[in-house]
């Protein structure tokens, strides 16, 4: 039914969660779209601001998109995500706040997590048995970007680049903006977002996500982490 799957921290249900599916217009867990918040001095319409992440929903990326490998299937995914979420302990971030990541803006750790690191580098590495080789499309759109050394070996052993010790949590709120844009929609998203946030910030569960055809990413299994 999904041809890509992935691993994500997604919130629970709660306000964060509804502000971010509004944002985004895309609510993963219904598979549905919805309508953007009203909000008032936007440096752009904000379906013109969210186009690029829309389809994959507020999130942030442990183990990247990838397609099942030959053999592998989606039930089995299920069984060993909740096998590894199992093993391990939620993880403790001081808190989030809102920043701009090259032309982007992002909810980033407000200081490095190192057990968050590890966490999901277990995920990458722990269920990779799963993952598909990257195809040389993937590859060549991957090395458009100037690859370090470091991230084409992690392209090359685990089809990303961003993994491992070139991981950043984030959770994208917007596509590639002018800068002077950047910091105009940041000024109107702050005050919003500053009662979303719990502090500390818990990452409690982990979640398996799919792409359907039409390259939207659904909500199919949000896993407690136990360990």
């Amino acid at each position: 039914m999904y041809q890509r799957y992935a691993i994500y921290y997604t919130p629970p249900e709660g306000a964060l969660a509804r502000f971010g599916a509004a944002w985004l217009g895309w609510d993963m867990a219904r598979g549905v779209a919805v309508p953007h918040p009203s909000l008032a001095g936007l440096p752009a319409p904000v379906a013109q601001i969210t186009e690029r992440p829309r389809r994959y929903g507020l999130h942030a990326t442990l183990k990247p998109p990838f397609k099942l490998a030959p053999g592998a299937d989606a039930q089995h995914l299920h069984a060993a995500l909740n096998v590894f979420c199992a093993a391990h302990a939620p993880v403790s971030l001081p808190g989030l706040i809102l920043a701009p990541l090259g032309r982007f803006l992002a909810l980033i750790p407000t200081s490095p997590c190192p057990p968050l690191t590890d966490l999901a580098a277990s995920v990458v590495r722990d269920l990779d048995d799963f993952r598909a080789p990257p195809d040389q499309a993937t590859l060549d759109r991957y090395r458009t970007g100037a690859l370090s050394p470091a991230q084409e070996r992690n392209l090359l052993d685990w089809g990303y680049p961003h993994v491992m010790d070139a991981f950043r949590f984030h959770i994208t709120l917007s596509g590639k903006l002018p800068k002077r844009q950047t910091a105009a929609l940041g000024a109107v998203l702050a005050p919003v977002l500053e009662s979303l946030l719990p502090a500390p910030f818990i990452i409690d569960a982990l979640s398996l996500v799919g792409e359907d055809e039409d390259g939207m990413f659904h909500l199919l299994q949000r896993v407690p982490l136990t360990g």
